[in-house]
């Protein structure tokens, strides 16, 4: 997760809004399987 931030903070400047993929729910968009960072399935989505 602190990877995911850097990365976003360093590309954006600014810090992401961070969702629990079990509370949202989004029509256009399915969570991937797994973590970009891990092979664990993921549990927050950081935009």
């Amino acid at each position: 997760m602190e990877i995911a931030i850097e990365k976003f903070v360093d590309v954006y400047e600014q810090p992401p809004d961070i969702y629990e993929l079990d509370k949202v729910s989004f029509t256009d968009w399915t969570s991937p399987n797994t973590c970009d960072y891990c092979d664990k399935a993921p549990k927050y989505l950081v935009v």
